[in-house]
């Protein structure tokens, strides 16, 4: 149902700015920005239970939450680059895109290397 909801407002925001991009292009990127908004807002719990679930499998497994929480982290950035990157393609500022892209890229990057080297270390103790 909720998916209704989203698919309705995403519906109704892209007719508007279409209609609106022609008189003010300032008004239809404002309006873009709102609809993707209000969506991420309503499906905001839904990620907050997801998280819940993927703490309670963490802690099953012993895994260290510090590993999990580096890659709910890496989930976070990945996500808010690509929003904002469409964002940018949508004010017809590809550029900014790619330039939000690659930071995302490079800070993925950075939060992944203790995670690469704790599990090198593992495979260099499972080695003789």
């Amino acid at each position: 149902m909720d998916i209704l909801q989203i698919s309705g407002i995403a519906l109704t925001g892209a007719v508007l700015a279409v209609v609106l991009k022609q008189k003010s292009p300032p008004m239809a990127v404002l309006l873009s920005i709102t609809v993707g908004v209000v969506i991420f807002l309503m499906v905001l719990g839904k990620i907050g239970a997801i998280v819940d679930v993927l703490r309670q499998l963490s802690e099953r497994a012993d895994i260290s939450s510090i590993y999990l929480g580096t890659l709910l982290k890496i989930i976070g950035i990945a996500y808010i680059a690509d929003f904002i990157a469409q964002i940018c393609r949508d004010a017809d500022q590809g550029a900014f895109a790619t330039k939000v892209e690659l930071a995302a890229k490079i800070m993925v990057l950075v939060l992944a290397v203790p995670i690469v080297v704790a599990v090198l270390q593992a495979l260099l103790r499972l080695v003789p």
